[in-house]
């Protein structure tokens, strides 16, 4: 990695903290730090679960427990049973007492001037060119979050992928997508040392998949990539196939192939940027209209 780009990185990081007040023992004078506000903020007038503010904010369990302890005994926050009528009790649902409700009306108010303290000194050209580079700042920062690991086929959020992919199909492609007319591939060909899938996750949601099929006696066979609308163009597509083609290749696998539909513009346009070479029909895949090559280790 480039120490330089490391150090821009470093070095914007100290101005945000800064200029957003994250270092401040009362964070926008709430008398409370920025990681209790933070919280606050993402419980809301709507309450949420324990698990999914977890997950939102990336926090260990620990941590988490002692922030919300910290509310709940400052009278801010009630944690308990998602369901007090019955179900799992395991599953905790954090909600805003009255005085939450205000301390977080405040809050709201206050970040909103906060926002326009930074616009205010700027002319109406900057403060254009200052929103539209946050907002590419933060579609690129979703981008660096999302994590990409193996994943059983049998796992719901596998699954879950397996099915908005099967659906996106039959909404892009010419008279729809049965699966009984697709090739099946199938669980076992997806787990090592057949193959393996790979699931992608933003906050530990799934967003994307793709899978790899091992041959011992020709090129490796990538399947099931399918990237989620939120995060389409933030290059989660390409992270994938690179991971299959990374695992391909540590397997063994000399090069991948792989057969697409017409519709499918923008795969087909990154698998030639990605060094792809189009090639003479490998199956019978039913909606296949295009096949693709790729030599690995080059």
């Amino acid at each position: 990695m480039d120490s330089a780009l490391i150090a821009a990185v470093r070095r914007f990081n100290r101005t945000v903290t800064q200029r957003v007040g994250a270092l401040d023992d009362e964070y926008m004078a709430q008398g409370r730090p920025l990681g209790q506000a933070r919280l606050l903020w993402e419980i809301g007038p709507a309450g949420a679960e324990v698990a999914a503010l977890r997950a939102r904010l990336g926090l260990d369990s620990g941590y988490l427990s002692r922030l919300l302890r910290i509310l709940e005994n400052n009278g801010l926050v009630i944690v308990g049973p998602a369901d007090h009528a019955g179900g799992d009790a395991r599953v905790r649902r954090a909600q805003l007492t009255d005085a939450g409700r205000a301390e977080w009306t405040q809050l709201d108010k206050r970040s909103d001037a906060l926002a326009a303290s930074i616009l205010e000194p700027l002319t109406d050209h900057r403060r254009e060119r200052l929103v539209a580079a946050m907002a590419e700042v933060e579609r690129l920062l979703i981008g660096s979050m999302v994590v990409i690991e193996p994943c059983p086929p049998s796992d719901p959020r596998a699954r879950a992928c397996l099915r908005a992919y099967a659906g996106d199909i039959a909404r892009r492609i010419d008279g729809g997508f049965d699966p009984a007319l697709s090739s099946p591939v199938h669980d076992e060909a997806l787990l090592p040392p057949a193959g393996v899938l790979l699931l992608a996750t933003l906050n530990s949601e799934p967003v994307g998949c793709g899978a790899v099929k091992l041959h011992s006696d020709s090129p490796a066979e990538i399947k099931r990539v399918w990237v989620a609308d939120t995060v389409r163009g933030l290059g989660v597509g390409r992270r994938l196939l690179g991971e299959l083609e990374r695992y391909a290749a540590e397997e063994g696998a000399a090069a991948v192939r792989l057969d697409t539909n017409r519709n499918l513009t923008e795969a087909i346009a990154m698998y030639r940027a990605t060094g792809y070479r189009e090639i003479e029909a490998y199956n019978t895949e039913h909606y296949a209209h295009h096949w693709f090559e790729k030599q690995l280790g080059q």
